[in-house]
């Protein structure tokens, strides 16, 4: 063992003086000493497995007399306290099915808040609870349990979902958990189930007085004492006895790179699995509410103001933390790096935080490395709310060209010697504006039949029952799929050899276009006919998922595929993927992809000329507004704007009072979107020829605007306002799930609402990633 050490002791001796980083990282580190920044630090740099620098700096303390510092001085970890040992042990106690991130914290802690909170262990996890930074410290008092009872007693400054606030009481609360669900303190869980079983053998709470000579001192509690060594800095939990969820950890630069080494294996290390990759990547992703700017896991960071340490190239998408005392940790799964620095910058009095350094660090070490990322664009600040990793360009001024710009080109070869039916309508043009079918004709394919959908070919029908008609310009024959039949039926494909579906989409699951299509496929796999889909780009880009999810009970013609949230940020042609393989359909199915288009693109990214794809979709921003607007538009006493100047863009009813709906919506301060009173007179659908009240709907930041969350705000206020007016169960179809109806009509808050759905969200994000045809 000793030979393996010295072994191991030498190889990191040797890639210090290879590592060319290394001049870069000296100065940096070198540079703050001397500015007094902190007094010494040890910097630990892992890359593919192996550490590839190691060096101490300057000193461990300064008073009462100067030490050195050594590569093996032990840390107060301070808030790493969160994620290496509450947030691990916690995810031992998850692959035990011992919680589910959604149930609420009375659950485990009934005495919080009275019992009444809806307060989930997500919310604690992420900060967003909407509970304070710290538990009171200005009155003296001491004990594990006192300060449990102050963390469960003190009021909140907000509700939760709405706003992120980096708590210790969220971790203190977590940290009880612990101890609840396994009967351990967190110290005695985590040494047991986490630190042994890794080989961290210098990994504790209550570090024993042996230990003291090599523990790095923090503050004087006065002027003229000793510094605290040994002792947590941190007062709250100095006050609780030395152990809580949000500090009292010790630790050693070279026991936190086997734990950063295990994150990256996904959770296993030296053949002991500590936990399965789904998990470690279930805590590590981001986890935070939907329509906030802030990206946080499961308590680990992933990008917020608190990320400096993963300074300017590594990729959003890894994940760290920090430690006030001076310590921090950052680790990407995606170039296998891992970068730890930890200084005493408390000692022997309180300094400025070290996140310039930190950041300094991170990004001379991943230039030293050289590290490669492909499909990841650093673009800033949460982007993407997907998947991290996943960030995209903004007000990116693109080219896109549809499959059918891309078939054109091609001569449609694909359909040569073929009789078509197509399946389109007056959105079916090229970058020019050329319809499809006299493309297809110029080029010598057989177009035999079309097929049209809901509002007919040209898109102007705003009716049931559109019958079927002839082109004018070509003589074809066109078959309605929205009158007799939804479907097409034998004798519409008798003599076809192939269907092509060429529809521009708006990306809800009850734009009924997408039903059309799924119909058509299940029709041409029982004839046998082959299926292309010309794909084009979704308009409120491919992105953002937002549920609620549609329940199987509840699947029609405005909603086709169980399981599939409102919002479901794919094109057409991955949805064409996703129900031939998931609901077995069978077809032979051809995609002719878009080409440059990004997930991220809004529809003003494209270059592409706007066409209504329906009457009353006359916008991008309503199309950004409608997965939201639309949920409650099968209400009979209530109007989404259809009939006037703006549909999916406002909502009225002869019970609403705009002036107080739209001061209620802006008192939620719902994200990304703003409300001002309104009146208008329908000429069509609802209230017809009657004035009405309502409010207007703004958008003032479409990348954290969750239109979904929008629409339940709206659903939730006038139960509030108007309780029992609007007939929930009524527009099921649209929701989709029965459990949202209920808690809508249970007065429930949105927020708790949208969290009740997304792990499902979550789900369907996995579920629909091998369809995916952009990145």
């Amino acid at each position: 063992m000793k030979l393996l050490w010295c072994a191991a002791v030498a190889a990191t001796a040797l890639c210090a003086q290879t590592f060319p980083g290394g001049p870069a990282l000296d100065q940096a580190i070198h540079e703050a000493i001397e500015q007094g920044r902190l007094p010494g630090a040890v910097l630990l740099v892992g890359h593919q497995g192996q550490v590839v620098y190691r060096k101490a700096y300057g000193r461990r303390a300064i008073v009462p007399q100067p030490e050195a510092m050594t590569a093996d001085t032990i840390f107060d970890c301070a808030s790493l306290t969160k994620v290496v040992a509450t947030t691990s042990s916690l995810m031992k106690l998850f692959e035990q099915g011992k919680f589910r991130l959604n149930d609420k914290l009375t659950d485990y802690i009934p005495e919080f808040q009275g019992g009444k909170s809806a307060i989930t262990l997500r919310n604690l996890f992420t900060h967003f609870s909407g509970l304070r930074p710290d538990v009171p410290l200005v009155i003296p008092w001491s004990g594990y349990q006192t300060g449990i009872r102050l963390a469960a007693t003190d009021q909140p400054a907000g509700p939760p979902g709405a706003r992120f606030v980096y708590s210790d009481i969220n971790f203190i609360l977590l940290g009880e958990l612990v101890h609840r669900l396994s009967g351990q303190s967190l110290a005695d869980y985590a040494r047991q189930n986490i630190f042994l079983p890794l080989g961290m053998k210098e990994t504790m709470f209550q570090p024993a007085a042996s230990l003291l000579p090599r523990i790095a001192p923090t503050e004087r509690l006065d002027k003229i004492g000793p510094p605290l060594r040994g002792v947590v800095h941190d007062p709250t939990a100095r006050n609780m006895g030395g152990i809580a969820g949000h500090a009292g950890l010790f630790s050693t630069a070279d026991d936190l790179a086997r734990f950063a080494q295990m994150m990256l294996n996904g959770g296993v290390l030296d053949g002991v699995r500590l936990f399965s990759p789904l998990t470690v990547a279930k805590f590590t992703e981001p986890q935070s509410p939907p329509d906030q700017p802030i990206l946080r896991g499961l308590g680990w960071d992933i990008d917020s103001q608190y990320s400096g340490n993963r300074g300017e190239l590594f990729p959003i998408g890894s994940y760290g933390h920090t430690g006030f005392t001076g310590t921090s940790i950052w680790i990407d799964p995606s170039t296998k790096t891992y970068v730890i620095l930890l200084a005493n910058s408390v000692h022997p009095n309180a300094r400025p935080a070290l996140t310039p350094l930190r950041g300094k660090v991170a990004t001379i070490a991943a230039a030293a490395l050289g590290v490669s990322v492909q499909g990841v664009t650093l673009t800033g600040y949460n982007e993407t709310l997907t998947g991290a990793g996943v960030h995209r360009e903004v007000a990116r001024n693109g080219a896109t060209r549809s499959g059918l710009d891309v078939l054109v080109e091609r001569k449609f070869q694909p359909l040569a010697g073929k009789r078509v039916g197509l399946i389109t309508n007056h959105t079916g043009v090229d970058r020019q504006g050329r319809r499809n079918v006299d493309l297809m004709k110029q080029a010598g394919i057989n177009v035999a039949a079309l097929l049209s959908p809901e509002h007919g070919i040209a898109g102007t029908e705003d009716r049931e029952g559109i019958a079927d008609a002839t082109d004018p310009s070509t003589g074809i024959p066109i078959y309605s799929l929205y009158g007799k039949s939804q479907r097409p039926t034998p004798e519409m494909l008798r003599g076809l050899d192939a269907l092509v579906f060429d529809i521009q989409d708006v990306g809800v699951h009850f734009y009924t276009y997408e039903t059309t299509m799924a119909y058509a496929m299940e029709a041409a796999a029982k004839a046998g006919i082959p299926f292309y889909v010309l794909d084009r780009p979704n308009p409120i880009t491919g992105t953002r998922v937002e549920g609620p999810l549609l329940d199987g009970a509840n699947t029609s013609f405005v909603g086709y595929f169980a399981g599939m949230p409102v919002r479901h940020g794919m094109t057409m042609g991955e949805l064409a993927r996703l129900f031939n393989a998931a609901n077995k359909i069978g077809a032979a199915l051809t995609v002719i992809p878009i080409e440059d288009w990004n997930r991220g693109d809004w529809w003003d990214a494209t270059g592409l000329p706007w066409i209504n794809p329906s009457p009353n979709m006359r916008s991008l921003k309503a199309a950004a507004l409608y997965p939201g607007l639309a949920l409650l538009e099968y209400a009979k006493n209530y109007s989404v704007g259809r009939g006037t100047e703006a549909p999916f863009e406002q909502i009225g009813a002869d019970f609403i009072g705009g002036r107080e709906l739209a001061a209620y919506l802006n008192r939620r301060q719902i994200p990304g979107a703003r409300v001002y009173p309104t009146s208008f007179t329908p000429t069509e659908s609802n209230f017809k020829g009657v004035r009405i009240e309502g409010v207007r709907f703004e958008i003032v930041n479409r990348e954290q605007l969750d239109a979904v969350r929008l629409g339940l705000e709206v659903a939730a206020a006038l139960q509030q306002l108007y309780p029992g007016k609007i007939d929930f169960a009524g527009s099921k179809k649209l929701i989709g799930s029965d459990d949202v109806i209920r808690r809508l009509a249970a007065g429930e808050d949105p927020r708790a609402i949208q969290q009740s759905f997304a792990d499902a969200v979550e789900a369907f994000v996995k579920l629909r990633e091998p369809y995916l045809l952009y990145r």
